[in-house]
Order: C-alpha cells, then structure tokens, then sequence
C-alpha cells in the first residue's frame, strides 16, 4: 500500500516537473541574479531583457518549426545580417518608407528560408550541411554588398523604425508587443490548424507521414519559409534596437535560437514540442545573457555557460526520449 503511494506520489512529482519545471526554473534564475544585484528588477532592466529576448525569440520561434519537423537551420544568423543590411540600405541609402521596406524585407527572408527548404526536400542534402552551406553564401553575399561597412543612423531616416526601439504601450515596448502578437498566432497555428498537425507528423515519422497523405515536402518548405520569414522580422527589431547594421550582424544567432528551443523542451529528432516552450526558453537565455552581463561576466566565460546550459538540456531531452 505503502510502495503504490510512494510511486504514485513520484508520478505526480514527475508530471509537476514536466508541466512547470521550465517556469520553476525561470523563477530560480531570476531570484539568483535578483538578490546578487539590485538593478536586475529595475523596470528599465525588465524592458531590456524583453527587447533582448524579442530578436532571439523570434528566430527560435522559426527554429521550432524547422526543428518539429526534425531538420534544423543553421543561416538564420546569417539571413538576419543580410535582410537587415538590404533593409538599412533602402531605408538609409534610397530613403524609402518603412511600408515598402518591410514588405520587401519580409519577403526576401522568406525566399531565402525556400531556398534552405528546396535544398533539403527536393535536393535532398542533410538539414545540416546544406543550412551550413547557405549560411555561409549568405553572410559572404553580405560581406560582398558591404564591403565591410556598417550602415548606420537607421532610425534617423524612418520615425517608425526610431518608435519599434523606443515606444512603448502600458510600459510594454512595442518590439515586445510585436513578439508576442506573432507568439499568439503561431501557437495557434501548430495547436489548432490541420497544418500544425502536418508538422508534428512529418518530424514524428516522415515515412509514416507521407503514407498517410500528408504533403511532406511542402511542409518542409513552409516551416523553412517561416523560419526565413520570422529571422527578417528580427532584422527589422535588430536594426531598429541597433541603429545601426554591421555585416557580422547575427553571429552565433543559431547557437542562441537553438538552445532556446532545447531548452523548452522541443525535441531534437522533431514531432515533439511546444511554443509556449520556446517562448520561455527564449526568456531564460535572456535572463542569462542580462544577468551575466550585469555581473560583468566576459563575454567568452558566457558562451561556455550557454554551452553548458545546452548540453544539459540535450541529456535531458534524450533521457525523456528513452
């Protein structure tokens, strides 16, 4: 009687965990750098931690549904740098209105997640290789229209793009009301559309999937489009936040974007995950980043510590596949 209560209790402990260890987890990490610094709390520090994990959150938004579907996308750093750069240059350089700017640059980082999308389902390279090959092409192609150059004073020349950094609805900053409008419509999305199913099923099993009449290959390219498409939405939040946009813009985005969704408790080998997830895997990362820099931590022991942080996150992601 006793052994059955004892497990029941470790099964209800279990599913506790599993349901809310994330937040638990959030709670403990901002309670630590809380009580080691009294400016962690600050409204001003809470607006910079959602500005911060507004950019990030949102190519690990698209990163979730690349890695649902069990591929991943390597160039997202690097798509970021190019729309940003293409978007600061008709901003800057041409002058043109924010209305013709986004669209534009939305589109083009769209384009760019299909050509990842073409490369994995029609030519059939390895997620991997092929979203290294076009992250490489696409920093190279931005290194070759810069020259090397930054394009500065962005939010000079477009007032929208001066009130995305600074504005701010009941203390919530635009960039932040943006990430969560866009969080509400893919959550609903992959839990309440045939198309979220689709996604789920081609990561669960691809054979399977295809066996059973879901469109696999257009699935494929539609979670690589959206991936595209949400890594240029954060090209516009970058430059808009940075004023500025150098052709180096978004290295080591991908490390971040996919220790968010890790972290969240998306799996590895696809067909498994939440949003929900990845939005507060986004927010312990940048936790992390805020609270270390707070701390004075350098730049380099900080990449140690996400990488540590990731690795945990694996182990226990295969021990829950086991």
């Amino acid at each position: 009687m006793e052994t059955k209560m004892n497990k029941k209790k470790e099964f209800n402990v279990g599913k506790m965990y599993e349901k809310y260890g994330l937040v638990l987890i959030l709670m403990l990490i901002s309670g630590f750098f809380g009580a080691i610094n009294g400016n962690f709390f600050s409204l001003y520090n809470i607006q910079n931690i959602f500005k911060q994990s507004s950019i990030n959150g949102l190519i690990a938004f698209g990163m979730t549904f690349v890695i649902l579907i069990g591929c991943i996308d390597l160039s997202v750093g690097s798509i970021l740098a190019f729309v940003g750069y293409i978007a600061g240059i008709l901003l800057v350089n041409y002058q043109l209105p924010i209305v013709v700017v986004l669209p534009v640059a939305l589109l083009l980082g769209m384009i760019l997640g299909v050509i990842n999308g073409v490369l994995v389902s029609k030519v059939k390279l390895q997620p991997f290789i092929a979203t290294l090959v076009t992250m490489t092409i696409y920093r190279g192609v931005t290194l070759i229209l810069s020259n090397g150059l930054p394009i500065r004073n962005i939010n000079k020349a477009s007032e929208v793009m001066k009130f995305i950094n600074r504005g701010e609805i009941v203390n919530l900053p635009i960039s932040m009301i943006i990430y969560l409008v866009v969080f509400v419509i893919l959550w609903f999305i992959l839990d309440k559309t045939l198309f979220g199913k689709y996604l789920y099923a081609t990561g669960g099993n691809e054979e399977a999937a295809r066996l059973s009449a879901v469109p696999v290959t257009k699935i494929k390219l539609s979670a690589y489009a959206i991936s595209g498409f949400l890594s240029a939405l954060a090209a516009i939040l970058y430059i808009s936040r940075y004023n500025s946009i150098y052709p180096n813009a978004g290295q080591g985005a991908e490390l971040d974007a996919i220790a968010a969704v890790v972290i969240g408790g998306t799996s590895m080998s696809g067909g498994k995950g939440k949003i929900v997830g990845t939005l507060i895997g986004a927010l312990i990362i940048g936790i992390l980043n805020n609270g270390l820099n707070l701390l004075g931590v350098s730049s380099f022991y900080q990449e140690v510590i996400k990488g540590i942080v990731i690795l945990i996150a694996v182990v226990a992601d295969r021990k829950k596949s086991n």
